[in-house]
């Protein structure tokens, strides 16, 4: 590491691969896959997905470790260390700025929707009475029109969020993954079994596993790209900052390796569980939220013991979503902490309240400001609220662009002896990583980057 400082480390390679693989597989795997998978016709999507992330994903994410573990915790400072003790521009820094703001605007409104993930195992927990379609999208409705209960929700999501986080690295982020992991991948495994059994399987599986070549094209590969893309994190600075305290003994491709492999089993655990289940009701699979908080309840009222299903699925959400939210307060944490000499529980609080505060703006976008859109004189978004704007900003334009950056900087601004040690020790890996870095990754992301612009 660059910085001349005693970083805290893991406890060992097994609580670092439960914390990585907690911090990326969030709700953008349990239901964007899905809804992906569903649009663009099961099978041949899914073995996209998974080249992209064999291609794409594993190297990015060995960067981002690379940067983190010799570059310090402090994530915007960190690619501007290593640039400058290997004779580059500082401005690489650039890298973990953009990263840090980008997972600092997305923890605004990802709270939000953590928040009514809360709501619904409150709702479960106390028995509240099975309702049929209309019934649940009038509960879903009032849920969102209702900005007391959201900020109630948010503010709740975000306290828990927030005492994991504050305990620190070994008392509080992995303890709390080393709960939420096994029991968000239990809860999967049992649920994917239960849908397999009361709903349409042959259906499900076929639909998963035919490809169809002829259905091959240029939306479907962008789609799977983009999926693999955001369902490991990169570009969020996340990976960065858990990057800063592995071990220089720790293998940073194994790592990604495991990290990748944990992403696709609970993406195509994810799709066992909805496809049979929406089959079975004959419900169109190729949904977003309306999915999880309608589409899916409605299914549950008429399973046997569908409450207790009903519960645990929003367990399993809830498990995603906060294991991801924990780890997206540590990048603007680690700042604080480095820049301003602030303790741990005080810049992690810091993070959390302003976290809260600005995702207020996404609460109030759902009732209040539905019918603001800041920039309607654009004819893209001319329908956009703050919340649409945010995501997009954030999601479509930072997260792809500190991507690009890192796999240029890694790729062909720093010597191959400047990543022989942290590229694995055999040469056909390093190799391998180096020219997927500089050649297949930057046009990948940059597809990625123009679809979505």
């Amino acid at each position: 590491m660059t910085s001349g400082t005693r970083i805290e480390t893991w406890s060992s390679s097994f609580a670092f691969y439960l914390s990585v693989a907690g911090a990326a597989v969030g709700l953008g795997t349990l239901w964007r896959f899905p809804f992906l998978a569903g649009k663009h016709g099961g099978g041949l999507f899914v073995l996209v997905f998974v080249m992209a992330c064999l291609l794409i994903a594993i190297p990015l994410l060995v960067s981002e470790f690379m940067i983190g573990r010799r570059g310090g915790p402090n994530v915007p400072a960190a690619a501007g260390r290593i640039a400058i003790a290997s004779g580059r521009s500082p401005k690489w820094a650039a890298i973990g700025t953009l990263g840090t703001l980008a997972v600092f605007l997305i923890m605004t409104y990802y709270s939000v929707i953590g928040g009514w993930i809360f709501a619904y195992i409150e709702t479960y927990a106390t028995g509240a009475k099975s309702l049929d379609q209309a019934g649940l999208t009038a509960r879903f409705s009032a849920l969102l029109a209702d900005p007391w209960r959201l900020m109630f929700w948010h503010a709740a999501f975000m306290a828990a969020t927030l005492v994991i986080s504050a305990a620190g690295l070994h008392r509080g982020i992995e303890i709390g993954n080393k709960i939420m992991m096994p029991g968000l991948f239990g809860i999967l495994l049992a649920l994917a079994i239960v849908a397999l059994d009361q709903g349409d399987a042959s259906r499900a599986l076929a639909f998963l596993t035919h490809v169809d070549f002829s259905q091959l094209s240029g939306e479907l590969v962008l789609a799977a790209v983009g999926q693999a893309f955001f369902a490991t994190g990169v570009g969020m600075a996340i990976m960065i900052a858990y990057g800063s305290h592995v071990a220089a003994t720790t293998s940073l491709p194994r790592s990604a390796a495991v990290v990748t492999c944990s992403i696709v089993l609970a993406s195509v655990l994810s799709s066992l569980l909805i496809f049979p289940l929406v089959f079975g009701s004959d419900v169109d699979p190729a949904q977003g939220p309306q999915l999880a908080f309608i589409v899916m309840p409605s299914i549950f009222i008429g399973m046997p013991a569908g409450d207790l299903i009903g519960m645990l699925f929003f367990v399993l959400l809830g498990f995603a979503a906060l294991s991801s939210s924990i780890a997206g307060l540590e990048p603007g944490g680690a700042w604080l902490m480095e820049r301003f000499g602030m303790k741990r529980v005080a810049a992690i609080s810091l993070v959390a309240a302003v976290t809260w505060l600005l995702g207020l703006a996404t609460v109030l976008s759902f009732n209040h400001w539905s019918d603001l859109h800041p920039l309607a004189a654009i004819e893209r978004f001319r329908m956009s609220t703050v919340f649409d704007l945010v995501d997009y900003f954030a999601s479509n334009i930072l997260l792809p662009v500190g991507a690009l950056l890192t796999s240029l900087f890694v790729g062909w601004r720093l010597e191959r002896n400047a990543t022989a040690a942290d590229f694995g020790a055999s040469p056909a890996i390093r190799t391998l990583l180096l020219v997927l870095l500089r050649y297949l990754c930057p046009v990948a992301i940059a597809g990625v980057l123009v679809s979505a612009i």
